[in-house]
């Protein structure tokens, strides 16, 4: 056990950066203000150009109620879009009704470089203290539910 967590999770304890990128309102904030040390995140990447993103995002948005029953969490959607496409990532998110995701838009793909992100979806499952206890890279149905068994676990 490491620190509580399986074995199988060492290889990908990591840390969420510091690194500032817009939020909804359009305003600058450090990643890092989204830890607050209990409620463990599921950070997506994802691209208004990605399928398979946008799949896990809605599969995810359709059982969160559910989910929200059983575990304390919060969805963090990171659109990887740059400028071009940060208006078409808006409307996306309006038009999907991610309003229960906390939604970024890593514009510069600074976060994205960070977290070692190379393809979407990619998808992590941080603890309260930004943590990287799990991560999974693509989208098949029902892969979302390895999510909940991991937040489950912590």
């Amino acid at each position: 056990m490491l620190n509580g967590y399986p074995p199988e999770y060492a290889a990908i304890f990591a840390q969420m950066p510091s690194v500032k990128v817009e939020n909804e309102k359009g305003e600058l904030i450090n990643t890092t203000t989204l830890l607050d040390g209990k409620t463990p995140l599921i950070v997506s990447f994802w691209s208004t150009t990605c399928k398979p993103c946008i799949r896990e995002l809605d599969a995810i948005h359709e059982v969160l109620p559910d989910w929200l029953e059983e575990a304390n969490f919060k969805v963090v959607a990171v659109s990887v879009d740059d400028n071009r496409f940060t208006a078409k990532a808006h409307s996306l998110v309006q038009g999907h009704g991610w309003s229960d995701f906390t939604v970024l838009y890593d514009k510069k793909q600074e976060l994205m470089r960070a977290m070692n992100v190379t393809l979407t979806p990619q998808v992590y499952v941080l603890d309260g203290n930004g943590k990287i206890i799990y991560s999974h890279t693509g989208y098949t149905p029902g892969s979302e539910q390895e999510l909940l068994e991991t937040i489950k676990k912590l």
